[in-house]
């Protein structure tokens, strides 16, 4: 029977019911200090990307290990503080912060903003001097190099939305009295998400380091680069960059500059730390395949419908060894046909009542679900040995439905009586 570190996950289903996200306390752990020890021969901070998993508990556990965090949006600023992250390491990114969240965002001190275009900068001058302050700032480059993934998850081609082109930081760069509310200290990058392959990396830190020598010998005073994020996992066959390689490369790129490197992994450190645990509803026969219907839905993961990605589903209790398998199509309850987990899947034989484990289910799952068809978000847990603490409990219906407002229009109107009710029914 699969188990959570060593927390049975049939006892853990019978007790808090399914679905469930289920966490590692020591696969993050260990994810953490792998990266961090493939950095400790540089000048390096790691800044936990919120993003992938906003869980309290989560944070929680990277902040104590040392991780600052890497938050867009003020809902993440605030559960970054929440979770015991310091707000001298908190860096701010996103295209569109507001100027609430700017605000929110001096007012607690954060490290750094990471700029993305020039209206950006401005609205955050001035927010900055309305409250007598400088904004301490990472101008985002975009360094238009193709980080071969996918569309959707790249962030570092010149058609994609983030940062500025070398061009336009240039200009930027020599008008920065026009911003008496900036203080430029950082150059930033982020090129995309679950890259598996180094060269993106090399050709993009490649530009930005000389950009960087560049405004230094023009008499900037920058004292971090941030190299953002990005390496992937192994979700079924990838190869992700070894992280000593990409250490490696981050060495020699950056090879002479005696600055702060600033890192912001995600999906590396919490992706294959968690799993979405599922009860098998039906088996359904249909005239060309077998379906097998589960109680987690696209609301609750949602990248194989957004990203067509590939999660590894595996039988909580072992099948026999030898045993045959057969293709089946995974498949959830809303009413939707993009509710697929994995068709034509190769699968031991199921029933009703069995749970199956969708691996891989440690970031951008929880944290990108919703309530579409009225289903309740589902509740999380981490494990540590035989320990299980739920970290978010199962939202109840009431809860979501009492989320709720009549217009007085509505609430005012006549009730029925009972029995006209009764002669209604």
């Amino acid at each position: 029977v699969m188990h959570a570190e060593d927390v049975d996950l049939t006892g853990l289903a019978e007790e808090i019911g399914t679905p469930f996200y289920c966490y590692a306390s020591g696969a993050l752990e260990t994810s953490y200090r792998d990266f961090a020890d493939a950095l400790k021969d540089l000048r390096a901070t790691i800044y936990y990307a919120v993003k992938a998993n906003s869980n309290q508990a989560v944070i929680a556990t990277l902040a104590r290990l040392g991780a600052g965090a890497d938050v867009v949006s003020g809902g993440e600023l605030r559960r970054a503080l929440a979770a015991g992250v310091a707000a001298d390491k908190i860096v701010f990114a996103g295209v569109g912060k507001t100027p609430r969240e700017m605000a929110e965002g001096l007012d607690a001190g954060i490290l750094q903003f990471n700029v993305e275009s020039l209206p950006e900068l401005q609205q955050l001058s001035q927010v900055a001097i309305e409250k007598g302050l400088k904004a301490p700032v990472g101008l985002r480059i975009n360094p238009d190099v193709d980080a071969l993934t996918h569309r959707h998850i790249s962030t570092g081609n010149a058609n994609n939305k983030f940062g500025v082109d070398l061009a336009q930081a240039r200009d930027i760069a020599g008008r920065m009295d026009d911003f008496p509310g900036i203080a430029l200290h950082s150059l930033s990058l982020h090129i995309g998400s679950q890259l598996t392959e180094i060269a993106p990396y090399r050709a993009a830190f490649r530009k930005v380091v000389a950009f960087f020598r560049e405004l230094q010998d023009a008499g900037h005073n920058l004292t971090r680069l941030d190299l953002g994020g990005g390496l992937g996992i192994t979700y079924r066959d990838e190869t992700p960059p070894d992280i000593k390689a990409y250490a490696a490369v981050v060495g020699e790129e950056t090879a002479g500059l005696d600055v702060e490197l600033a890192f912001e992994p995600g999906r590396l450190l919490v992706g294959n730390a968690g799993i979405l645990v599922t009860r098998v509803l039906y088996v359904k026969h249909g005239s060309s395949r077998r379906f097998v219907i589960i109680d987690a839905a696209m609301n609750d993961l949602i990248r194989p419908m957004l990203y067509q990605a590939w999660h590894e589903i595996l039988p909580v209790k072992a099948a026999e060894a030898g045993g045959t398998t057969s293709p089946v199509d995974i498949v959830g309850p809303i009413c939707e046909s993009t509710d697929t987990f994995a068709e034509q899947r190769d699968l031991p034989p199921v029933a009703a009542g069995e749970l199956l484990a969708i691996c891989s289910s440690g970031a951008y799952s929880a944290v990108m679900g919703s309530t579409y068809n009225s289903r309740a978000l589902a509740p999380e847990v981490l494990v540590r040995g035989t320990q299980a603490a739920i970290v978010r409990p199962r939202q109840a219906i009431e809860q979501l439905i009492g989320q709720d407002r009549l217009p007085d229009w509505l609430d005012q109107a006549p009730q029925l009586d009972a029995e006209a009710r009764r002669r209604q029914l």
